[in-house]
């Protein structure tokens, strides 16, 4: 019995010596609450997917420093696959969906005679400052709140892309695309920004929810 309670003893005292690695504190796995949903917000998950979005809500951040993701989501689709969008503000999202149902999708058929199966993009949030404009030197741009997202390129059901950067001033039918898209896109965006803007907007179109209006 004494054997026995010896072992036991010792066991104990080498469990107490035994950690975490590296000493750190186990952290905890439990998943960050999200905040009750406004009725503006419910409303606008409820349209995004009556348009097929694919998405993930995600819980409201704010960095500082004027940047934050609130009343956002993990985009993944807008009826069809886009790539890049780690968070971006419901009502952005919902606009670019219905942008791709109503005016991407008959413009490629009209053009192409085929349909767009992928968007491509470059992102949406980046807690960054606007580029390419001295005159707001120093301004966060509407990326910083995610209310802001940059699309590069568009995929055919054939396996043709057609990218922003080469196809604004590419063939006839490519640049007949884009200009058709990104008039569609001036009546759905406070600001939409191409490569007839400035150099920085050369290989993607920049579409936001914040100042405007502003179409070029």
């Amino acid at each position: 019995m004494n054997r026995l309670l010896s072992s036991l003893v010792l066991l104990a005292l080498v469990s107490a010596c035994v950690g975490p690695p590296n000493g750190r504190r186990p952290t905890s796995e439990r998943p960050v609450p999200l905040a009750p949903q406004s009725p503006e917000l419910k409303q606008c998950l409820a349209e995004l997917g009556r348009y097929q979005a694919r998405y993930a809500l995600l819980p409201d951040r704010n960095y500082g420093s004027g940047c934050s993701t609130i009343s956002s989501v993990q985009l993944t689709g807008v009826g069809i696959p886009i790539s890049n969008i780690t968070a971006i503000q419901c009502p952005l999202a919902l606009n670019l969906a219905i942008w791709t149902r109503e005016a991407v999708q008959p413009a490629a058929r009209q053009v192409f005679g085929e349909r767009v199966v992928r968007l491509e993009s470059f992102g949406s949030y980046s807690c960054r400052n606007v580029k390419g404009r001295p005159q707001m030197a120093g301004t966060r741009s509407e990326h910083a709140t995610a209310n802001a997202v940059d699309i590069s390129g568009f995929v055919l059901a054939d396996g043709r892309r057609i990218a922003v950067d080469s196809g604004w001033n590419g063939t006839d039918d490519e640049r007949r695309f884009l200009r058709s898209v990104r008039a569609a896109a001036c009546k759905r965006f406070r600001t939409v920004l191409s490569p007839d803007f400035n150099a920085a907007h050369q290989d993607h179109f920049h579409f936001d929810l914040g100042r405007g209006p502003f179409c070029r």
